[in-house]
């Protein structure tokens, strides 16, 4: 789930060397922190959350195969 979060922030941002993923997890729940630089918050949220939305659905298809949970954060 790390690398899948990390590839596509990378490619939403302008400075991607900033992009930091750290993944824990804790039963079945798997737990992704995404930190961005501040100028390239709006860019991985998007306009009204769709873009984080769309992150967040694209990572809970990848983890119900291995019938886990998953939780997204986004943090500066």
């Amino acid at each position: 789930m790390k690398e899948l979060v990390e590839v596509i922030a990378k490619a939403l941002v302008e400075n991607p060397a900033a992009v930091v993923v750290t993944e824990r997890e804790e039963g079945n729940t798997i737990y992704i922190e995404l930190k961005v630089a501040p100028e390239d918050m709006g860019k991985v949220i998007g306009r009204q959350g769709r873009i984080a939305k769309a992150l967040r659905s694209v990572v809970k298809a990848s983890a119900a195969r291995d019938d886990k949970k998953t939780v997204v954060d986004i943090i500066q």
